[in-house]
């Protein structure tokens, strides 16, 4: 049983990125993801997606760029202030402005760039280098 659909598509774009394909489908879509694809594919982690409708739903078919070190999910999915996201920023990335964290802020998802020049907070979803 699949609990976490991001979670899901995140890990297969990581494992088909060290394999060297250019091109998967995954069976999960939501909003959320719809939305984490377009802010990976702002900052060219990945390419387009097209969403493909068969007899049970909608797939969604995702151009991969060979661009992606690691992708993921950040479970349990942690409270962030405006001033806090250097403590997660070592955490969950390698080194100082190399990555993104993907946050939900009450303007929507953003990265972790844009919601402190904005001074938000959020909940942290997911990450990208």
């Amino acid at each position: 049983m699949l609990n976490d659909p991001l979670a899901n598509v995140l890990s297969y774009i990581n494992n088909h990125e060290k394999l060297g394909r250019k091109e998967i489908t995954v069976a999960n879509n939501s909003k959320i993801i719809r939305k984490v694809l377009d802010i990976l594919n702002t900052h060219n982690y990945v390419g387009q997606y097209v969403e493909i409708e068969d007899g049970k739903g909608k797939l969604l078919t995702i151009n991969l760029l060979s661009t992606i070190n690691k992708v993921g999910v950040i479970k349990p999915r942690f409270n962030v202030k405006n001033d806090d996201y250097e403590k997660f920023e070592k955490r969950f990335l390698p080194a100082k402005d190399f990555g993104i964290i993907i946050v939900s802020t009450s303007k929507g998802m953003m990265t972790h760039i844009e919601a402190k020049e904005q001074g938000l907070g959020g909940r942290l979803i997911c990450y990208c280098y």
